[in-house]
């Protein structure tokens, strides 16, 4: 499994800055990468966390629900691994950062190397 090192210090509510330094969200769902989408095995931190009996497909399944990202696009973020924002604002979209987005990764938050428009909404 290939996962970016950033992701690996992503937590679960950490706040979410654009290269802005504007705060545009919370992080809500952390999802490491895997390079065979037919792995059953899955690491993920969030609201829809893996369960014993989940297979890969499951936990995906749960992180984008309701949404509208075209298949091409998960894959991609299920191959990579991504995060979830949940987007401040009565009527802001949620987004996903691809580890290539993250700048940076301390205890002040998630800096991106984007900006909020740049994100994939769902």
């Amino acid at each position: 499994m290939q996962t970016s090192p950033s992701l690996r210090f992503v937590e679960q509510g950490m706040r979410v800055f654009d290269r802005e330094h504007h705060e545009i969200g919370k992080v809500e769902w952390v999802q490491f990468g895997d390079d065979d989408p037919e792995t059953p095995e899955v690491e993920a931190s969030g609201p829809s966390e893996k369960r014993d009996d989940d297979s890969l497909v499951d936990v995906i399944a749960r992180a984008f629900t309701d949404d509208n990202v075209p298949e091409e696009v998960r894959a991609r973020l299920v191959q990579q691994g991504f995060v979830r924002i949940d987007a401040d604002g009565l009527f802001a979209a949620d987004r996903y950062v691809m580890p290539d987005q993250i700048d940076s990764v301390s205890g002040e938050g998630l800096m991106l190397n984007v900006s909020k428009d740049e994100l994939l909404k769902h």
